[in-house]
């Protein structure tokens, strides 16, 4: 893999692009349905895809601005990864975030300065460990927790539906990570681990209140004793804290629980407001860890929300943060947020960023009521030097050659994988997929090997052998089961038809447009995205022309979509023939 700074196409390049007509759609050919299984298929495999490179460029104008020494680049790992938690450990930093329904799950990543972040594994790695099937793509594994204790990495987490509060362990955050210990005892979501200085140890969670729900997103923060040997709770459960810091406004959704104890105060930090444009994040002290707890008065610490919704390059949706103590003394917190266009729209999902904590009359405060989050920002006082934050942040050039027989750090597919169909041994240099029948709606596991959109303006492309009869495969943008674009190739006899599927909704997806080309020796499909635009190209050798420009990129916005994650690119392929 290569990382450089990010090119330009050439002028002329450009404008030949520019003078290409769009080809017009001549019907929909048939394709398996979304649900239909593997085993569905001819009883014989299709015929593998071979993919040569991918490659990723970024270039948004928030990252532009000049990085003055000592400084760093929010966000730090752009693209989502929501509900950062950290946790310290042998003089690093590690960090989690949430997956959903993709696998691998839960990436773990590690760094030294809290600013360069590398992955090192995840937390959910094996297929045995947990199964999404049936699930949409915004269910699955929410908002893990990271802790550290005596040796021990713990994960806790919900997966939503399938199977409900667990725990994963390991020695080595690169992993193995064990099988989920299951809390059954344990409702609702966001669970989080606090080792207190006594030995004892306790888990938070988000659940509804004790008295009945009084409007929709009442909940409370409840903590309980839990013997980390075994994975138990015991003891009784309290809640610490009920609807939010301010009960008589009707507060919704308390959530992202973590304890903190500084100079004798246990500190209670809570997500409230949704993970919209009114998240924000909020902190109570307590002298006794079973409170009660006294809200700061000056909540929320951090926030967006009270900002002009116009501003230039906007960050909103801010909270779900979590805290850590520097070598030199120093607190930071880690938070998701989202980088907008069009006041609404947020491709990249939900990101992580990284704030300094401001400690004012006891309390910690990430950022005052009224201030942006800013894009660039003065390190810690240990950073490492020059910032350059390439994969995870800024503007580059990302490029995949398929070198190495695992699979990539940073790859993932939507949902557990029944069958290895990806492979970088059987042909070394090279991606080789061994298509299933699923459509990318369908709701278990299809052969796509998904990378995470992080700019609002890139381009992305990957080079492929054509695909033998009755198989198609391209390059896929995907938001979730309903709001994709396939650009893909299949045979049409001695030619090789190009093609563009959508699905914006509930459905069948539709062909938008196709064209017919001589079949090259390799094809070489690009999209490109400019906020809410993407355009759908391709190579066969004769330069690149575009099939589709400016199509509705906004299908992919997580406002548009729904659920909690962001747009994913990468190889797909797909078994066409017909059952048997």
């Amino acid at each position: 893999m290569t990382i450089t700074q990010p090119r330009r196409l050439a002028a002329g390049m450009l404008a030949a692009l520019a003078a290409l007509a769009l080809a017009a759609c001549s019907g929909q050919p048939s394709t398996p349905a979304a649900g239909q299984a593997a085993g569905e298929a001819s009883a014989d495999p299709a015929p593998p895809v071979h993919f040569d490179w991918f490659e990723y460029t970024g270039r948004d104008a928030a990252f532009e601005e000049p990085l003055p020494e000592g400084h760093f680049r929010n966000p730090i790992l752009a693209g989502f990864h929501s509900d950062p938690s950290i946790t310290a450990a042998n003089g690093k930093f590690y960090l989690v975030a949430s997956t959903f329904s993709f696998f691998p799950g839960i990436p773990v990543f590690e760094s030294e300065d809290l600013v360069h972040w590398t992955q090192v594994g995840n937390a959910i790695h094996r297929p045995g460990q947990l199964d999404f099937d049936g699930l949409g793509m915004s269910r699955g594994v929410f908002a893990p927790a990271i802790e550290y204790h005596d040796g021990t990495f713990y994960v806790v987490n919900t997966s939503v539906d399938a199977g409900g509060n667990f725990m994963v362990t390991a020695k080595d955050p690169a992993g193995p990570w064990s099988d989920p210990i299951w809390l059954p005892t344990i409702g609702g979501i966001d669970p989080s681990l606090f080792f207190d200085d006594d030995g004892k140890v306790y888990i938070l969670n988000n659940d509804e209140p004790e008295v009945p729900v009084r409007y929709d997103g009442h909940r409370a923060i409840w903590l309980q004793e839990i013997d980390i040997a075994s994975g138990k709770p015991f003891g009784p459960r309290k809640v610490l804290i009920d609807g939010g810091v301010k009960p008589e406004e009707n507060p919704i959704w308390i959530e992202g629980p973590h304890i903190y104890k500084v100079d004798g105060w246990y500190y209670l930090s809570d997500a409230e407001g949704g993970t919209g444009p009114q998240h924000s994040q909020v902190v109570l002290r307590s002298r006794d860890v079973w409170g009660p707890y006294e809200p700061y008065e000056h909540n929320p610490i951090l926030t967006q929300r009270d900002l002009d919704p116009d501003r230039p390059l906007p960050v909103t949706n801010a909270g779900h943060a979590d805290m850590v103590q520097g070598p030199d003394g120093t607190w930071w917190a880690t938070f998701l947020a989202s980088r907008n266009y069009g006041r609404d729209h947020y491709n990249t999902g939900r990101e992580t960023f990284l704030l300094p904590v401001t400690w004012k009359d006891g309390w910690p405060v990430i950022l005052p009521r009224g201030e942006k989050i800013p894009y660039v920002l003065p390190g810690p006082s240990w950073m490492k030097t020059p910032a350059d934050q390439a994969p995870m942040t800024g503007n580059f050039t990302w490029r995949d050659e398929f070198d190495v027989v695992e699979l990539g750090k940073g790859w993932m597919t939507p949902r557990v994988p029944k069958t290895q169909w990806y492979d970088g041994s059987s042909r070394p240099g090279w991606l080789t997929i061994h298509p299933l029948r699923e459509r990318l709606d369908a709701k278990v596991n299809m052969s796509f090997y998904a990378r995470r959109q992080q700019h609002l303006v890139f381009e992305a492309s990957t080079a492929l052998e054509p695909p033998a009869p009755g198989v198609a495969a391209g390059l896929a943008a995907f938001q979730g089961d309903d709001h994709w674009y396939f650009l893909g190739a299949r045979r049409d006899g001695d030619r090789l038809e190009v093609f563009l599927e959508k699905k914006a909704g509930e459905g069948d997806p539709e062909v938008v447009a196709t064209q017919s080309i001589a079949a090259p020796g390799q094809l070489v499909l690009h999209i490109e995205g400019d906020e809410g635009r993407y355009g759908f190209g391709f190579d066969g050798g004769e330069g690149v022309q575009w099939l589709v420009r400016d199509a509705d990129g906004t299908i992919l916005s997580t406002d548009v979509a729904g659920g909690f994650i962001g747009a994913t690119l990468g190889p797909y392929a797909r078994d066409e023939r017909a059952a048997q």
